[in-house]
């Protein structure tokens, strides 16, 4: 029934045990490694006559990797859950597959679940292609009139008809991950959990799998989906549950938000909209950067927020210590998924326009059209290379970065009041062309 309820866990927690050897001193007494190997027995022994589980180490430490999460799933919802890598999202997935019991609390589900938690997990390595679709399709609930009746498409989708019955141990990695998403993504549970089975393969086959993951959580079906590729993510799910370090930091009605929430707790304290030199950073035998800031055209903003629409500005101080014809400086710009927008270079333009880079301070600017990118947060690196030749700063190796935020100020128009969908909002002038007279086609013939 749409909009029932069909996973409810309440103030769900996981513990675990975790050892620590304690530091052992260069020279110690015989009586000292007696004492502690005594004390350690008796700690197993007590655990072992508890029923608790044997944990290797001097000393135990209690790990929660789940603590006091609440929260409901309705039929047909597709939930995506977010968060860093130890923040709980897999070990939340066990426990509603019953691979694992919880610690504390509860969950309800009411359905036929499957779970994509490992792909290529049951494959048998001397088994051909052929004889682990029937095993892993077993393994994962599916009936043996179901995988004949599926078997065509699994094969299909895996492209590897050619090698159905070569033995799997000879299959690629590529070729063994195709055929165990194949198996999977063909099952048909009334609640799918799906983990991280997108960032394998090549690019051609993550796109063919996040179009079969989109027939999955368009047809009707209740799908938890953890990913890392916050794109997909947006474009899989309505809502967004958000961990961090076990505990939950919110379930938010539209994926959009909770995504960017969850990014603006992920930028680095060390970035904001000004970044300056501490004397020796990036020192090098021609352009040393001093300064990288970011804000309004005609002001700086202190918190990187820009309201008003309008232009952009970077802005670099350096010092060129050395001429070079092929010298040039540059940015790149991230969305916040980290994702490359575009370069920009004091070269691109015609030559008689290029920036004098002669020795000396320098002092350069460029404006980003205003009115272009969508609501979020976004992030300039500071480039510099010697054209063909060298990288002076290179992109994602530590450069100056700065940061900026975009809210508001999209359009006039009383029609844009939310952000829309997309890394860009541009706003284009639209006109009307005079109307073309209808053609009478019986006159025509």
């Amino acid at each position: 029934m749409a909009g029932e309820v069909v996973i409810r866990a309440e103030r769900l927690g996981k513990k675990y045990l975790v050892g620590h050897e304690s530091e052992r001193e260069r020279y110690s007494a015989l009586r000292d490694a007696l004492a502690r190997s005594a004390r350690t027995l008796w700690r197993k022994t007590a655990d072992m006559v508890r029923g608790w589980p044997l944990v290797l180490g001097d000393t135990v430490e209690e790990f929660w990797a789940l603590k006091d999460l609440s929260f409901e799933v309705k039929s047909g919802e597709v939930l995506g859950i977010i968060g860093r890598n130890g923040a709980g999202k897999t070990t939340l997935l066990k426990i509603l597959s019953r691979i694992t019991e919880p610690s504390t609390g509860r969950v309800t589900i009411k359905g036929r679940v499957a779970s994509l938690l490992e792909v290529g997990t049951g494959f048998h390595p001397e088994l051909t292609g052929r004889e682990n679709i029937y095993l892993n399709g077993a393994i994962l609930g599916m009936s043996r009139a179901e995988i004949r009746r599926k078997f065509d498409e699994i094969v299909d989708f895996a492209e590897v008809e050619r090698f159905l019955d070569t033995p799997v141990k000879r299959y690629s990695s590529g070729m063994s991950v195709r055929l165990a998403f194949a198996i999977a993504a063909h099952l048909e549970p009334e609640i799918l959990f799906i983990d991280e089975v997108l960032a394998v393969g090549d690019a051609e086959f993550q796109k063919k799998c996040l179009g079969k993951m989109s027939e999955v959580a368009g047809g009707g079906r209740t799908v938890l989906f953890v990913s890392h590729q916050l794109n997909s993510v947006e474009r899989l799910c309505r809502r967004v549950l958000w961990l961090e370090r076990g505990r939950l930091q919110g379930v938010f009605p539209r994926a959009r938000e909770g995504i960017s929430r969850y990014l603006a707790a992920s930028v680095p304290e060390r970035e904001g909209s000004v970044w300056l030199s501490r004397g020796g950073d990036f020192d090098n035998a021609y352009f040393r950067p001093e300064r990288l800031e970011v804000g309004s055209a005609g002001g700086q903003s202190e918190s990187g927020l820009v309201l008003d629409g309008r232009p952009i500005e970077v802005r670099v101080t350096g010092l060129v210590r050395r001429a070079d014809p092929a010298l040039n400086v540059g940015i790149a710009v991230y969305d916040e998924s980290d994702q490359l927008l575009f370069w920009s270079f004091s070269s691109d333009q015609p030559q008689n326009h290029w920036p004098r880079l002669a020795p000396g301070p320098v002092r350069l600017r460029v404006a980003l059209p205003g009115r272009l990118l969508n609501e979020g947060t976004y992030h300039v690196e500071l480039l510099a290379s010697l054209h063909y030749r060298e990288w002076i700063l290179e992109p994602r190796k530590g450069v100056p970065t700065v940061t900026f935020s975009i809210r508001g100020g999209l359009s006039d128009s009383p029609y844009w009041y939310a952000k829309r969908d997309g890394i860009l909002a541009p706003v284009l002038a639209w006109e009307e062309l005079p109307a073309i007279e209808p053609v009478d086609l019986a006159l025509t013939s």
